[in-house]
């Protein structure tokens, strides 16, 4: 997960993972089932024991109805990985409104894809490439961009994130409504 993946890091991803479960009521094998991932891997998540991936959190973010940012202590700096994307966290904002905006600095593997799922309803992703080209969007939607263009969906379907050739760098902004 976290590039800075210090014990009191992932100890801190951990306890944000278990408080949440808990205030929404969720077993641990009601969350893991919800998020499909195995009950040993989520109890191993929320005692620090191991590191999650990019992919495991979003899993765990979507039935917990809370952005990536939360996962991650909305501490700027913080990383999560795969073997094809890597995001560090550049900031968060809650508004007024009870709404949240991430912005992400984005690395997209060289010939590197990856499918997210869907965020809440009202979700808005807005990419734009600094370096290299990408094809990113909502499923059959999508659109390859280079850099110094931006691409805007709404992600509360399935949405990917591809690479070729030399992989690419961006920034990617994430704007979730406010709640009900």
């Amino acid at each position: 997960m976290t590039t800075r993946s210090t014990p009191d890091r992932l100890t801190a991803v951990g306890r944000t993972i278990r408080t949440l479960r808990s205030e929404q009521g969720l077993s641990l094998t009601g969350l893991a089932a919800q998020a499909g991932i195995g009950k040993g891997t989520l109890s191993e998540l929320e005692t620090g024991q191991r590191n999650p991936t990019l992919e495991t959190l979003y899993a765990l973010a979507a039935p917990l109805h809370v952005p990536l940012a939360v996962l991650l202590g909305e501490e700027p700096g913080a990383e999560a990985s795969d073997e094809a994307v890597s995001a560090r966290l550049m900031g968060s904002r809650h508004h007024d409104d009870g709404g949240i905006t991430e912005v992400y600095w984005l690395t997209i593997a060289p010939d590197g894809s990856r499918v997210s799922p869907p965020h809440g309803p009202g979700v808005v992703e807005h990419l734009l490439v600094v370096r290299g080209s990408a094809r990113v969007g909502r499923a059959a939607e999508e659109l390859t961009i280079t850099a110094g263009e931006s691409h805007s969906w709404r992600s509360d379907d399935r949405h990917s994130y591809t690479a070729a050739g030399e992989g690419a760098v961006a920034v990617l902004t994430i704007s979730s409504p406010p709640p009900g």
